[in-house]
Parts: C-alpha cells; structure tokens; sequence
C-alpha cells in the first residue's frame, strides 16, 4: 500500500499531466505561431507573469485556477480586508483570517496548497502602481466589483501601448458576476473595444442629480447620498469616508436619519446605508466559479497559443436554466479611451452648467461621477481643490450656452479616472 508521502509525491508529479497533453502537440484549434513541447511549457511556468486585480469572490477562484493550470509567478492586488461576510463564497479565507488584507491571506493559502507557485501580494489600489509596474507583466486579469477601478485599469492598459514595441500591449481579461449572471471578456487595448466602450451596457448607476439630493429629496437613498456625497465633505473637509469603517456608516445612517425626518421620508435603516454607500450586488459562489475558469481558460490560451482565444465577449444568464453566449463588441469612434472622435452632445439652450454635470454622471455611455469641466479658454467647474470649486461654483447656475458656443468643445475631467473626455456640443 502507497505512503501518504509517497501519494503526495506522485501527486506533484502528475499535477500537470493533462495540461500538458494540450501542450505538447498542436490540435485543428491551435494559433499558427503554437511552439508544441518543451518551449511552450517552459514559458507557461517559468516566464509568464500574470497580474490579478481583486482578491474577493471571483479573485479567489481565478489564484486557484492559476495556480493549478500552470502559472507559477502571479501577483494579486487588492485593498480590502476579510470581512466575516466573506466566508461563505472567498474560499481562501478562515475565520482566523478576518481583518487580515485579502491580497495576503489569499496569496499564502496559495502558495502553502499548489508549492512551486510564486503568488506577490499588494494590499493597496491599483492607483498606488505606476506605468512601469504594469509593463512587467504578460496579461492582465480583473477579477473587481467596481465599474471604476475597471474603468481606471482598462485606460491606463490603452495608455500603455507603444505602435514601435510589441511588447507594451497587456492583453486585458475582464470578469464580472451579479446574482446568477456574469461576463467575460478579452481586451485588446487599441486593437478590440475596450472596457469604456461598452459603459451603455451595465446597468443604469445609482445615481441621483446633485440638485434632487440637495433641494428636494424623495427617497430614502436620496438622503444617505446627501449624507455621503455632501454631508460628509462639509463637516469632515478631506477626511476620506471609509464605507467599510463601522464608525463612519454609523454617523451616515444618523445623519441620513435625521434627513428623512425632516422630510417625512421613511426606509433609511442600517443596512441600506450601507448597500448604497458601498453599492453592493448579490454574489453566488456558482457564478463566480464558472467566470473565473472562464477568464482562466482565455489566460491560459493567450498565454500559449494552444486555441483561439474570445472574440471578444461571453455572456452567462443563469436566472431561468442556464444559458451562455459570445459575440463580439465593436469598439466605439468616439470611445474617450481608445477613439479619436469627440462625443457629440446635443442639450437644450436653457440647460444649467448643473444641469448638463447631472446628464453626464447618469448618461449610460458617460457615467461619470463628480465631473470637472473646462474649455480651451476657461473653467466650467472643477470639483476641486475647495479653492477652485468655491471660485466656479457660481457658473453652475449659469447656461451652458452663455459659456460655450454652438459646436464648441467641453473637456470633462474626473479624479477616478485617468482619461479626459471631449465633448463637442450643439444646442436645441
């Protein structure tokens, strides 16, 4: 009868049998340039480095699926901690672990079960990195819950590319759950659509005009966004909110409470402070497996030409059976990130500089929240610093007609985003 040590063992050795039976001879799907055998191999597990960004539900499952299909030097970044919420689908994480950085437990538990596999934690933003520490890497995957650190990450890929070096295009690898329904997809930046071009098909943000929140709010989420989006800065200046500090959606909730008394409004609790302050989504560990093998399996073909790898959009709709889908997402002329063209906005001659800021942070193919704007000759209103914001202020109230004239362009600036957006605008 075999030893445990001696199972282990063989276990080890026979870990990449199967992948290597894709590896070691080209098929009827494999890219021309394919180099079958040792060569391949030898990239894969020596050579590759990868980037994963977000070590939560989808995270977790993409280090484990790295890790055991052959990549062995990955990096992960991510800048929450365990929450004890976690447990249930984050299958790196214990409760011992809670209130540890997720990019740190995930990354040990890694290394400790798959041994030979090299996982860097960064337990921060991806904001924190420069260009040069995402030119190290082979191919970028996202594993996030936010439409604007994808947003951020998608524009300084698309940054990033050099016509006279090859070696400057990462291939972008996008994953995203909510309930039973998730996507993949693979990003060439300049080459395919881009994350930015396709902000119309999410769905509509939560988001409320700044003037509605202000003056004459209606529902329970229009108070806690008055307490978030001006409350806070007004009493606490640039203290940033921390939406997972106990303390800080506690003085939300009161404050929000006060709000909706005020004007008679009910349905401000705990919990919906927190679901709108933090945006939560529903998350299913079924979803999360299936787009995370999804995102691994496109890795792992771009990384060794062994099959044709997404062109360029996978859809699952999990809610009624299961049903799955591809298609290819056309890029966008006037994508701010990887288009040339300025967005035409046609608005109406008596629109408000607050008026047209509301129309960008909910318009679908824009979305952008707490926007700047300026002309070639002038300052619209800029968010910040307070300095500037109190000396523009007054222009909200203006038209925009006043400021700029028929056909003339906008330039839209946002501290989340590191890209401007050109507007040319036309009146009705």
């Amino acid at each position: 009868m075999a030893t445990a040590s001696s199972s282990q063992n063989t276990d080890w050795q026979d870990r990449y049998y199967h992948i290597d039976q894709v590896l070691d001879k080209p098929g009827p799907r494999t890219d021309p340039a394919f180099l079958a055998g040792d060569g391949v191999k030898d990239f894969l597990r020596n050579q590759a480095k990868i980037l994963v960004i977000g070590a939560g539900g989808l995270g977790c499952e993409i280090l484990a699926n790295l890790a055991l299909t052959g990549f062995k030097d990955i990096h992960v970044i991510d800048m929450d901690t365990i929450d004890i919420s976690n447990l249930n689908r984050q299958f790196l994480f214990r409760t011992k672990d809670v209130g540890k950085p997720k990019a740190t437990v995930a990354a040990e538990f890694i290394m400790k079960r798959v041994p030979g596999v090299k996982v860097t934690p960064y337990f921060g933003k991806i904001q924190d990195k420069d260009d040069d520490y995402y030119m190290q890497f082979n191919l970028v995957i996202c594993g996030l819950d936010s439409v604007e650190a994808r947003r951020w990450m998608n524009a300084t890929l698309v940054n990033l590319v050099d016509p006279e070096n090859p070696e400057s295009l990462k291939p972008l690898i996008d994953g995203g759950t909510e309930g039973f329904k998730g996507q993949a997809r693979v990003i060439l930046p300049t080459i395919t659509s881009c994350y930015e071009c396709s902000l119309d098909m999410l769905n509509k943000p939560t988001a409320f005009p700044i003037c509605t929140i202000a003056n004459t709010p209606r529902l329970p989420e229009h108070c806690i966004e008055w307490a978030s989006v001006l409350e806070w800065p007004r009493v606490h200046g640039d203290k940033k909110l921390d939406t997972d500090d106990p303390e800080h959606i506690s003085w939300l909730y009161n404050v929000a409470s006060a709000r909706a008394k005020e004007f008679n409004i009910e349905g401000v609790t705990w919990s919906s402070t927190q679901g709108v302050v933090k945006n939560i989504i529903p998350a299913i560990a079924s979803t999360n497996a299936i787009i995370s093998a999804a995102c691994c399996n496109e890795a792992f073909k771009i990384a060794t030409s062994s099959a044709a790898y997404l062109n360029n959009y996978f859809m699952l709709i999990g809610t009624d059976g299961v049903y799955s889908y591809t298609f290819e997402h056309t890029k966008r002329d006037d994508c701010p990130v990887c288009g040339g063209d300025s967005l035409e906005l046609s608005i109406s001659s008596e629109f408000t500089v607050e008026q047209l800021i509301d129309l960008l942070v909910e318009k679908q193919d824009i979305q952008i929240k707490k926007p700047s704007l300026s002309t070639p000759t002038s300052q619209i209103y800029l968010q910040a610093p307070p300095q500037l914001e109190a000396s523009t202020r007054p222009n909200l109230a203006k038209k925009v007609s006043e400021l700029v004239p028929p056909e003339g362009e906008v330039t839209v600036t946002a501290s989340t985003l590191p890209f401007s957006l050109s507007l040319r605008i036309t009146y009705t």
